[in-house]
């Protein structure tokens, strides 16, 4: 049996990229819970930006 090279995961600079709060915008997209300890999380690594956006769609929750 060949067993595969283990492959990287994604690079701390991919993670603090454009991609990663657009993976976040499809998260609260979903409408799924998200704990409050991994949204804080989210906006410990990319900032106001994720803060923003977590505001943004709690509010558009609220007001369905």
């Amino acid at each position: 049996m060949i067993k595969k090279p283990p492959a990287p995961g994604v690079s701390r600079e991919a993670r603090i990229s454009d991609e990663g709060l657009q993976r976040l915008e499809q998260q609260l997209m979903r409408g799924g819970h998200i704990s409050p300890l991994v949204l804080a999380q989210w906006i410990k690594r990319y900032g106001e930006p994720a803060r923003e956006m977590i505001k943004r769609y709690a509010h558009q929750q609220d007001s369905d």
